[in-house]
């Protein structure tokens, strides 16, 4: 037991690293489909028939057996219509779904929590259906072509089909995953010079955007409304060179009296390549002020604020008020363990997404070269300390120095690992807390500081620089 006391959010780590049973077959049959979007299906092999086989064999015993089956036949024969791969591409999320529910049952063992019920809605399929038909036919030519057959005139095909989307909010989410694809893959252009595929990468993107075409699967996720106080636990930070997303991880006291619930809320930016380090908290706090409270270790009253069923908040200022002090880890050693996770709605059910907030304590620290482990009560625990974000005071050393950890437990190239949020250390027989979010509403330390000082002077160039073409 981990902590020994009844208090941590992760309790047991032999369901952690325990085999899944059924799990290796059904990644090696979603592998045999990936390879035969690497040469393509317009003139399929033998060796492409059964990968194609395999993976209708995988789904042999579900509703989407007679449909996954005609499909295999149809590709093997180089004949496939678009709803082909449409039924391809459903049993190969299919297998990926029965993964992540097959390993958060496993997370479940291990930390003793409840999962929230599903209450995901019908869809009524009524938005674009001549631009989604439009994506879909620009996805069914990818795969004939393969990712070794791509070149800049398939590749470039795509973003008539994206300008248009892009008005139409209701299909932004398609049409920016479409535009992100479309970009990777002409950077990768002609595919038949590739020394390496990113097999499950493009074939991820490929799946996922072709299910996204089937009408009423992009429609906006219900919400209803939520009160109470918010905790926050800790915030990831996801970086790329012309954007930012920090997603806080919390547990909501509900008004009603209800069982705690796990919750998120995320706020993304654009940024120029300049903007590092703490500077990234100018551009995303103004549109939060959960991330003033965060980083002064405040706790926030919700009144109305919209939630979907798979527990992200769609966060509104106007619903949110700055609470009490709440310290992150008297959250995670009481109020987690009894806080029920948030389920996952049908089309994010992939081993990739599972991101569960825990808590650790009393662990064995243990190096090994340039990674890092947790020895939990007879059992290792990789740590992911290459997602400590440089935006804040925690760093890989506080970790390796730590004897408590709130983190989300994830799932990486077969096995479970742990992205710390926050840690508490001892210095001179003090605790002292570090978090990933510690600078997210301002920072007195040195090198934070510095670090806003020069956003600052970076956002405003780049703002004087805009004023002035706009003016001409």
């Amino acid at each position: 037991m981990v902590p020994a006391n009844p208090g941590g959010g992760l309790m047991r780590a032999d369901p952690l690293t325990e085999p899944v049973e059924g799990l290796d077959e059904a990644l090696a049959a979603v592998d045999a489909f990936d390879e035969v979007l690497v040469v393509g299906l317009l003139r399929p092999r033998p060796s492409q028939a059964a990968g194609l086989t395999r993976l209708a064999d995988a789904v042999a015993g579900t509703p989407l057996a007679a449909r996954a089956g005609e499909a295999a036949e149809k590709a093997a024969a180089g004949s496939a219509g678009e709803e082909h791969l449409v039924a391809l591409a459903a049993a190969r999320a299919a297998l990926l779904g029965s993964v992540h529910d097959a390993l958060r049952a496993r997370v479940q063992e291990a930390t003793g929590r409840s999962l929230a019920e599903e209450t995901f809605p019908q869809r009524s399929g009524q938005q674009g259906a001549n631009l989604l038909a439009a994506a879909r036919t620009w996805l069914s030519d990818l795969a004939r072509c393969g990712w070794q057959g791509i070149d800049h005139e398939v590749v470039s095909s795509a973003a008539q089909v994206v300008s248009a989307m892009l008005p139409d909010p209701a299909l932004r989410r398609l049409a920016m995953l479409l535009d992100g694809f479309s970009a990777e893959l002409a950077a990768s252009c002609p595919g038949a010079s590739l020394e390496r595929v990113p097999v499950r990468r493009w074939a991820d993107l490929w799946s996922r955007a072709m299910l996204l075409t089937v009408p009423g699967a992009i429609e906006a996720p219900s919400a209803g409304t939520v009160d109470g106080r918010l905790l926050p636990l800790g915030v990831d930070v996801q970086e790329h060179a012309t954007a930012v997303q920090a997603q806080v991880h919390a547990v909501l006291e509900p008004g009603d009296g209800a069982p705690p619930r796990l919750v998120r809320a995320a706020v993304s930016a654009p940024k120029p390549d300049t903007v590092v380090g703490a500077g990234l908290w100018q551009l995303l706090r103004p549109h939060m002020a959960l991330l003033t409270a965060l980083g002064e270790g405040r706790a926030m009253q919700l009144t109305d604020m919209p939630v979907t069923a798979e527990g992200d908040l769609l966060w509104s200022d106007e619903h949110a008020g700055v609470g009490d002090a709440a310290d992150a880890f008297a959250t995670a050693r009481v109020v987690l363990p009894t806080a029920v996770d948030a389920a996952s709605a049908p089309l994010d059910r992939h081993p990739t997404g599972i991101a569960v907030p825990v808590f650790l304590e009393g662990y064995a620290v243990e190096k090994d070269g340039e990674g890092l482990t947790f020895g939990v009560a007879g059992h290792v625990l990789a740590v992911d300390t290459d997602r400590v974000p440089a935006a804040g005071p925690l760093t890989p050393e506080a970790v390796a120095a730590s004897s408590a950890c709130i983190g989300l437990l994830r799932w990486d190239a077969g096995a479970f690992t742990l992205q710390p949020l926050a840690v508490e250390k001892t210095v001179r027989k003090k605790a002292v807390a570090l978090h990933a979010g510690g600078w997210a509403g301002g920072t007195t330390d040195k090198a934070g500081v510095k670090a806003e000082k020069a956003a600052t002077a970076a956002v405003a160039v780049l703002r004087e620089r805009a004023g002035r073409l706009l003016r001409k």
